[in-house]
């Protein structure tokens, strides 16, 4: 089942790059979370998106605002990636059980085995205040993202 908005964000915990946790619920009442899934680690798309991301996107930098990128691979991949590509924000595995909080979310591609491209951007309360899926192989306009979170301003 999707999750539209105006929905109160599933919570869950995934490791980062790092290995650390990090849980969902942690930044209520304290950042606007920007929460973006993505397919796989080093393919083309997914690779030019979070670069743009780390060039593109300064709100990441704001103390009110969390960026965690999801996708179903290994923590290894993602940390060895995310060294190579100097992606200073939160990379979460969703490797096990396989793509679970991509389907919580309504963006896990069954056939495909991995994440659509959905963002949502959950307010400080946890709710879901705006989100936009496109097909896997459509990049998604980091300008939404920027547009969407000054709105919650």
């Amino acid at each position: 089942m999707a999750v539209e908005v105006g929905d109160q964000a599933p919570d869950f915990e995934l490791k980062d790059q790092h290995g650390t946790p990090v849980r969902l619920s942690e930044f209520r009442g304290k950042k606007n979370v920007v929460l973006v899934f993505y397919p796989l680690a080093f393919s083309g798309v997914c690779t030019s998106e979070m670069c743009a991301i780390r060039d593109d996107f300064p709100e990441v930098t704001r103390d009110d605002v969390e960026l965690l990128a999801v996708s179903v691979d290994s923590g290894f991949v993602l940390r060895t990636w995310a060294d190579r590509d100097h992606f200073n924000f939160a990379m979460l595995s969703d490797f096990w059980p396989h793509g679970a909080v991509a389907k919580s979310y309504g963006v896990f591609d069954e056939e495909k085995g991995v994440a659509t491209r959905g963002t949502f951007i959950i307010d400080k309360s946890g709710v879901v205040r705006w989100k936009v899926v496109n097909p896997i192989p459509q990049a998604r306009d980091i300008a939404e993202y920027q547009k969407a979170l000054a709105e919650l301003d």
